[in-house]
């Protein structure tokens, strides 16, 4: 098999922070390299036209769904998906090249390494946090649950792991975490509600503690210190409040169907 052209694929809002690290990383193995733009009001456009992108536009109506459609506008089938702070690292870069040269596999799974306010997080859910990030896009579709989107592949797909890294520039600190869990419970609450899950209060409880067991002890979240102890605690705590909102919007709704 001759080797085969990559697409990279970013979506973005307002990141101009971040970008240029990601959009360079991805110009080391890409043979072309698109963000499409949930109408960023910084200069996130202007960097990635200024690294020679292509730049695309479109309403944020999900990640699921606007990482689906960020897949059409490329121009080969092999894709290389990044999120905005997200850069490969030199290990990581050596293997997709190789992987171009000689591409055996349906897709290829990454380790993400996650830095936490400053700090590389080695331990608990957050390491080796894999990824399934490079693949042939005609064998699957992005699906999940937002906020948490995933690669779903057919069945009789084929899968390697590669040696290396994706540095994940997460937060800068408790702050962030605390803000992200906030807003990413909110997206799992919605996306829950359509879906007419349901749970109890006793279940929420069992598995807020569980989750943080889990992380801290039994995944050795505590190895990495007081970074360790906070995302611990706040990935419990984003248990919680997903399955809490759920049940308030359920409320809600119930209060409207009785009226």
């Amino acid at each position: 098999m001759n080797e085969v052209k990559l697409s990279g694929v970013v979506i973005s809002f307002n990141e101009e922070a971040k970008i240029a690290r990601c959009l360079n990383s991805l110009a080391q193995v890409c043979d072309e390299v698109l963000l499409l733009d949930s109408f960023s009001t910084d200069n996130t456009c202007k960097i990635a036209q200024n690294l020679g992108v292509k730049v695309f536009q479109h309403k944020f109506n999900g990640h699921i769904e606007q990482k689906n459609l960020a897949i059409t506008y490329t121009s080969n089938p092999y894709i290389l998906s990044l999120d905005a702070d997200e850069e490969l690292n030199e290990q990581l870069i050596k293997s997709i090249l190789k992987v171009k040269k000689s591409w055996n596999y349906d897709a290829y799974s990454i380790n993400r390494l996650n830095n936490y306010g400053g700090k590389w997080i080695k331990h608990g859910a957050w390491y080796p946090d894999k990824k399934l990030r490079l693949w042939d896009s005609r064998k699957g579709k992005w699906g999940g649950e937002n906020p948490h989107d995933k690669f779903i592949l057919t069945a009789d797909s084929t899968i390697k792991h590669l040696k290396g890294n994706l540095l994940h520039y997460t937060m800068n600190g408790y702050e962030d975490l605390v803000q992200q869990t906030e807003k990413f419970s909110n997206i799992a609450a919605e996306a829950m509600f359509v879906k007419n899950r349901k749970i109890n209060s006793v279940q929420i409880f069992g598995k807020a503690i569980y989750r943080f067991i889990k992380e801290y002890l039994l995944f050795a979240g505590f190895l990495d210190g007081t970074a360790g102890l906070q995302i611990a605690w706040m990935d419990a705590v984003y248990v919680w409040k997903k399955y809490t909102k759920l049940n308030q919007l359920k409320a809600i709704q119930q209060k409207k169907d009785a009226e």
